[in-house]
């Protein structure tokens, strides 16, 4: 992985330390380094994963950055006056990054704090019972030292399937669960606590939004910048994956003139559809960049991959598995450290679908407001203005629907419903906004990315549009700004008017995979389906055979979508059959 790390804990019993056994004497012969942050944990970091001690004060892991994108590798960079709870906040309000703060407890001998960044970064997954177990990058190094074996947690696996886009803390194996971006964890002997530290909530109702376009796309544009020139300044040599749609434009244009050798890489499937090259050559061409077009096939997809032992939810499919490929491929042939993506984009762009945004103006701003993102609203998706005006009354009036539906197509109806997993962002406060509140959710839906990207875990994929930085910018965006002159991600489009190519900016689309998807259902059905109905999923009882059955039996209908669910079904399977 691009970060690794294990932190043994151990109470205060006199038992300084968990004895080095053999294990451990292997991770440090294979380059782990060992830290004593504090008394109450042994810490052993690869030694690529930066390590900033803070004198008396623990120790941060990854890579940390000041508000103008200076990087922090010295404690003597930060505040040394403060105490251990005000050091994090510092961080919080000041600094940003891919980091894991590891904190001795002043108030409790043997207690021990960890917090990790708001954008997720740094992987961070943990197993703690009566204050001994471990807190770890990854579920494999445990397992390497003989203090966990993996088990899968059923229960976790169904709610998978259920809510596929929410992150929770439970992972799919028994007894391991995540820190989420922008918590804390604090272990005070036998006690274990998880607290938000850091919530998109802080910043719609604390900070002030733009008063007006102008001022939001200067800000905008000055974040992702900032924080994708950071990245560049650390990893010097990136490849840059381009969609040809706006955001990984907008990424690309970050990187003009930077310090880093850049290589693009585009993808392009054997059937029509998804052939962007057009635009990715311009962005390209105009970074001064060579591209790289790879071709998807269909006969050499498979849906039983090997799966990295380090995963803990699963999350990779076929086609994800494809991508992961080619551009690790397209990695090692131009030498570069690292992945950067536009993935986020959309949501960080607050690409609304629904009448939200007027109903925000009118909440925020009053009638006239309204009335303007009532025509932007019908413009930007070719109805009539009686019809936005409706659904923006809508609404107002009607209280909020439930965060989000259960999926459970080809579940077993015998299965007894469950709730999604609670999440700290989705906590909402009174009186929330419909579009915020619709923003939000799908921002912490991007907190899946990574996991769906294990191509993260052989280099570091940088994600800059979820960087804290752009996520508290595009925020402090109303939703209605977002929409303007009936154009989705009008903010990022004004800010990049003067830099991007014409045909980018001017895209209201980009192309499409289903017609690849298509094919490759008709190519691998048979497959498939025996691979389900022959399956774990189906032998636990989650998976419902008599309507794969039907499904197989009939073929998708036209533009069907459930082809997805199957790959998603084909996913999970593959997972859980190589946990043993």
């Amino acid at each position: 992985m691009a970060y690794r790390y294990i932190a043994l804990l151990h109470p205060n019993n006199g038992d300084h330390a968990h004895p080095l056994d053999d294990a451990a004497r292997q991770l440090q012969s294979s380059g782990m380094q060992r830290h004593l942050p504090a008394v109450g944990c042994t810490l052993h970091v690869c030694a690529t994963t930066p390590v900033i001690p803070l004198a008396g004060q623990g120790l941060i892991l990854g890579h940390v950055f000041s508000r103008d994108g200076m990087p922090i590798t010295h404690a003597a960079q930060l505040p040394t006056a403060l105490s251990h709870a005000g050091l994090r906040r510092y961080i919080l309000q000041n600094c940003w990054g891919a980091y894991l703060i590891v904190q001795p407890d002043p108030a409790h001998a043997g207690g021990i704090t960890f917090q990790r960044d708001p954008e997720g970064g740094m992987p961070c997954i943990h197993h703690i019972d009566g204050g001994r177990g471990f807190i770890a990058s990854d579920v494999a190094l445990p397992e390497q030292l003989g203090r966990h074996r993996r088990r899968v947690d059923w229960d976790a696996v169904r709610h998978r399937l259920l809510y596929p886009d929410i992150k929770s803390a439970r992972t799919a194996l028994a007894g391991i669960q995540e820190l989420l971006p922008g918590t804390r964890l604090v272990v005070q002997g036998e006690r274990t606590t998880v607290h938000a530290a850091w919530s998109p909530w802080d910043v719609v109702t604390h900070e002030p939004p733009y008063a007006s376009a102008d001022e939001a796309a200067e800000a905008v544009r000055g974040a992702v910048s900032m924080a994708t020139r950071a990245w560049a300044g650390i990893d010097r040599s990136i490849l840059l994956e381009l969609s040809g749609g706006l955001d990984s434009s907008v990424v690309g244009v970050g990187l003009k003139d930077s310090c880093a050798e850049v290589a693009c890489c585009t993808l392009v499937t054997p059937v029509p559809g998804a052939d962007e090259r057009r635009y990715a050559r311009q962005v390209a061409a105009l970074i001064g960049a060579p591209m790289d077009a790879d071709v998807m096939g269909l006969e050499s997809l498979r849906h039983d991959f090997d799966v990295d032992p380090w995963t803990s939810t699963p999350r990779v499919g076929m086609l994800q598995h494809a991508t992961d490929t080619i551009m690790e491929q397209a990695r090692r042939r131009h030498g570069a450290a690292s992945f950067f993506s536009g993935g986020g984009g959309d949501t960080v762009f607050c690409y609304l679908t629904s009448a939200a945004p007027a109903a925000d103006a009118f909440l925020q701003k009053g009638a006239a407001q309204a009335l303007r993102a009532i025509r932007d609203l019908a413009g930007l998706h070719q109805c009539t203005v009686w019809k936005a005006a409706r659904l923006a009354l809508r609404k107002l009036t009607r209280a909020p629907g439930p965060i989000c539906n259960a999926t459970d197509a080809f579940l077993s109806p015998a299965l007894a419903p469950c709730a999604p997993d609670p999440h700290p962002w989705l906590d909402m406060p009174r009186g929330a906004l419909p579009g915020e509140r619709e923003r939000i959710f799908a921002l912490a839906a991007t907190q899946i990315y990574r996991e769906s990207a294990p191509r993260g875990m052989h280099a570091h994929l940088r994600l800059p549009l979820l960087s804290q930085p752009v996520m508290e910018a595009t925020l402090r965006v109303p939703s209605w700004m977002w929409i303007a002159g009936a154009q989705n991600r009008s903010i990022v489009r004004q800010a990049y008017a003067d830099t991007l190519p014409q045909a980018i900016l001017a895209r209201r689309s980009k192309g499409s995979f289903s017609a690849y998807i298509g094919a490759l259902h008709a190519r691998h059905a048979p497959r498939l389906h025996a691979y389900l109905r022959d399956g774990a999923l189906h032998a636990q009882g989650i998976v419902d055979g008599p309507s794969l059955d039907r499904f197989f039996a009939l073929g998708p209908g036209p533009r069907d979508r459930t082809i997805g669910r199957i790959l998603d079904l084909c996913a999970v399977e593959n997972w859980v059959r190589q946990q043993s």
